[in-house]
């Protein structure tokens, strides 16, 4: 390990040192560049290390028809090798800089993040030009990332958890782009060229659309001039084709992949709100309530501790650009499943009917009042919240405000959306494994 990244491994150890110890002491500055580039940044001088993410529109959901898997083989390969220099250079380049550089794709985004250490600022930041820039797509690298995709996807498909994810996207979706895979699909990985990934990456790796947070040891004038000359060199770009609405469905539906294993997966899933609904802190209480605040939610409660039909009972929210989901996760013995998804739905039942309690409502606002600060324990962990909110559209001061608006959460809304949500003649329902008692509707 070279001198440069064992002080980058110190620094990065050492993060919690002069962060904010609550959400709202964040200290957020707006900055414009001279081409117009927004960043919010969060000078942090109390250690060397510069954390920067930012994210573009344009992710998996719109891959091209026939392309499935495009947009993340093309993110992957953008540390494969970039302007003079080939993968292998690259990376050493990387090493050497004590830099740690990542692409990926969400369902509707493509990203980045860049973390290095403040004295290495300078090779950091043109690593990161080149990739976004120069891209090389060599034809050994593609052959290596295809194949290591599609491996990955064959190992995917014998794990019960991924194939009850993929299957429930696809169920859940059917008909509209977030039922695709954002790995792919064998098939079309076979047959991406070189200039099908050159392709997607000149019609995503534009200004357009481009937002970028930065915590670390840098001031605005310096970091203003290095955002220009890294990502001034993209073209300007045009408006998006925006996904089309999403209808959610009308009616329950059950699908069961038979696996030859003793434990069912489960996943069930009903239509919730997205990020910009007025509504999003009563549902975010409401889904602590029932599955999302572990041990003391209904859930947990009546799957596990009551009954011991399985080892816990979970929930959590998703919120695309178009969709919003309350998921739920179990799984059991193969013969106690069909029980496990009865209490799930019974649970379900009585929170719509009856709402929670006032306690329960308090308690959620208690601990969703300090899990954002506790989530944020270092520079990467602040410059993803930053970037988050600038996606979600919301204003810097957020965080501030974030407080009242939990505590302004009534024990009425979440009652209102408790019968709006959870109602079981919308929930979709997957099971793998060999479940007694569990057919998938016709």
């Amino acid at each position: 390990m070279t001198t440069r990244r064992r002080l980058l491994g110190a620094a990065l150890a050492s993060t919690l040192v002069g962060l904010p110890t609550a959400a709202g002491a964040v200290d957020i500055k707006v900055v414009t560049t001279r081409l117009g580039f927004t960043v919010w940044l969060v000078q942090d001088k109390s250690v060397p290390v510069l954390s920067l993410s930012f994210s573009l529109p344009g992710g998996t959901a719109s891959d091209p028809a026939g392309q499935s898997g495009v947009t993340s083989l093309m993110a992957t390969l953008l540390t494969d090798g970039a302007g003079w220099l080939d993968g292998q250079a690259f990376r050493q380049h990387l090493e050497d800089a004590a830099a740690s550089l990542r692409f990926g794709a969400s369902l509707d985004r493509l990203g980045g993040s860049l973390r290095v250490l403040a004295a290495t600022r300078d090779e950091g930041f043109e690593l990161l030009r080149l990739a976004l820039t120069q891209a090389r797509f060599a034809p050994d690298m593609i052959e290596q990332r295809r194949t290591q995709t599609i491996a990955s996807l064959n190992q995917a498909s014998q794990r019960p958890s991924s194939v009850a994810a993929r299957t429930l996207m696809a169920t859940e979706f059917a008909g509209y782009p977030y039922a695709a895979d954002p790995d792919g699909t064998p098939d079309d990985l076979r047959k991406l060229t070189a200039h099908d990934l050159e392709r997607r990456a000149a019609a995503l790796l534009e200004r357009r659309g481009l937002v970028i947070a930065v915590v670390g040891d840098i001031a605005a004038d310096d970091l203003v001039r290095r955002l220009d000359h890294v990502f001034g060199g993209l073209p300007a770009g045009a408006p998006p084709q925006a996904l089309p609405a999403w209808t959610p469905p009308t009616r329950p539906r059950t699908v069961v992949v038979e696996r030859p294993m003793p434990q069912s997966t489960a996943l069930l899933a009903l239509p919730g709100v997205l990020r910009h609904d007025p509504d999003w802190y009563a549902v975010v209480a409401l889904n602590h309530i029932l599955g999302g605040g572990g041990q003391r939610s209904r859930l947990f409660t009546e799957v596990r501790e009551k009954r011991g039909l399985a080892y816990g009972a979970s929930s959590s929210l998703r919120a695309y650009a178009k969709a919003g989901l309350i998921v739920i996760s179990t799984a059991s013995a193969n013969e106690r499943i069909a029980e496990t998804l009865d209490v799930v739905r019974t649970v379900l039942a009585r929170l719509r009917a009856e709402g929670p309690t006032e306690q329960e409502l308090a308690d959620a606002k208690t601990y969703l009042g300090g899990a954002l600060s506790l989530s944020l324990d270092s520079s990467p962990a602040i410059a993803g919240l930053l970037l988050s909110m600038q996606v979600d559209d919301l204003s810097p001061d957020h965080l501030t405000r974030r407080d009242k608006l939990i505590e302004a959460v009534t024990l009425d809304d979440v009652r209102r959306l408790a019968h709006r949500l959870l109602n079981d003649e919308l929930l979709t329902t997957v099971v793998v494994g060999k479940p007694a008692g569990i057919v998938t509707d016709p």
